[in-house]
């Protein structure tokens, strides 16, 4: 039998239109230890920090761990390893050992449910049970889907993360991540998949068999251009939250951690979102396929190579500053030929006065392909020459 889901509307694009003052805008300002141990903000368009405070430190993220395994069924379906309309069923001892424990979707014994739905029950009610069932169809066992999910983090940067189960529920300490891992995820996620992202990520509630349920994020809805993403908690781990809200092409993701209660989560969270909008301006540095540069190639048919981004360069500045801006960029070099177009062969060093300072990967604009035995002949005279 095929279940009915339906999502209560998110109303993150309403609060984009609304000016501040319809909100119940919280204040702006940075956490207290005391709300958040762990706190960290990053410009996801830009990938500065824009605030840090113990972002290297472990801890066990309970159901933020789900963002894990939404962030891989959106790379299996980009891959074409996963469909959104494919079906699953629970298995009898799935349902034995989730039904009902802590937060679900409600699965039945005998529910046929499509990846579509399950990842919506992931995302807006963190259902653990939709989240195993996930799992063990997409991947034939929850281990081999644990295995991926570890796989993935290594891909992507996530450095200093492990990941024990695919929902985040209490394992002795076998899942554990960083704040600063945590943001690598999250630009991943809205930076390699928007429309799903879109798609999944932001609801404030869910009908699903019947069952209505509110999403638990505390700034969707209240804080304006807020769309998620994930909360956590459990006796271990406490309470922590990793966000997300855009405002005029600016994506600002902060992760706060370690928090003694819901309230001091929810405060942090909305008072720390709204800091980073109130005093960071997002500037387009360069545009999309922009000329940045040149990096010397070496026994190539062409000496230099086109430097260019991926897409466009933004940097966030303080607000209504005008600072010193110092660009360089940084590379091993000379390149070796043959140097593919779009790879990734330089840096752009970005510094800005009072400001940590930023890196961003440069490519190549175009193919250099490896010199023929005349022009190496010919390169070498050059070189000879001085």
């Amino acid at each position: 039998m095929r279940n009915r889901l339906t999502l209560l509307a998110s109303m993150a694009m309403a609060c984009i239109a609304a000016p501040l003052g319809a909100q119940r805008a919280p204040g702006a300002a940075i956490p207290s230890e005391a709300d958040a141990p762990i706190a960290y903000l990053l410009d996801a368009t830009s990938g500065q920090v824009l605030y840090q405070r113990e972002i290297d430190r472990r801890f066990m993220p309970a159901s933020i761990t789900k963002v894990m395994t939404t962030f891989l069924a959106f790379e299996w379906i980009d891959e074409g390893r996963l469909l959104r309309e494919r079906i699953f069923g629970v298995r009898p001892e799935t349902f034995r050992q989730w039904h009902r424990k802590g937060s679900t979707m409600f699965l039945a014994e005998d529910a046929r449910v499509s990846v579509d739905d399950l990842l919506h029950g992931v995302t807006t009610v963190s259902a653990n049970d939709g989240a195993v069932v996930l799992a063990e169809g997409a991947a034939g066992s929850v281990e081999d889907w644990v295995a991926a999910m570890n796989a993935k983090a290594r891909e992507i940067g996530m450095a200093n993360s492990h990941f024990g189960n695919p929902n985040g529920w209490m394992d002795e300490g076998r899942t554990f991540v960083t704040a600063r891992d945590l943001g690598t995820l999250a630009q991943a996620m809205v930076v390699r998949h928007p429309t799903k992202y879109r798609h999944f990520v932001g609801a404030q509630g869910l009908e699903y068999n019947g069952i209505e349920q509110r999403n638990h994020d505390p700034i969707t809805g209240v804080v304006p251009g807020a769309d998620g993403i994930k909360t956590g908690y459990t006796n271990q781990a406490g309470f922590g939250f990793l966000g997300s809200a855009e405002r005029d092409g600016q994506r600002l993701v902060m992760v706060v951690a370690g928090s003694p209660g819901g309230r001091e989560r929810r405060r942090a969270a909305r008072q720390f979102i709204e800091w980073g909008f109130r005093n960071f301006d997002s500037r387009v540095l360069f545009a999309q396929n922009a000329h940045i540069g040149t990096a010397r190639v070496q026994e190539g048919g062409a000496g230099t190579v086109g430097l260019t981004t991926r897409r466009p360069l933004r940097i966030a500045v303080p607000r209504g500053s005008d600072p010193e801006i110092s660009l360089t960029i940084s590379y091993e070099g000379p390149l070796q030929a043959p140097v593919a177009k779009g790879e990734e062969v330089a840096e752009l060093v970005v510094s800005i006065a009072g400001m940590p300072e930023h890196r961003v990967p440069l490519v190549a604009a175009e193919e250099v392909s490896e010199a023929s035995i005349v022009r190496r002949v010919l390169n070498a005279f050059q070189s000879w020459l001085g």
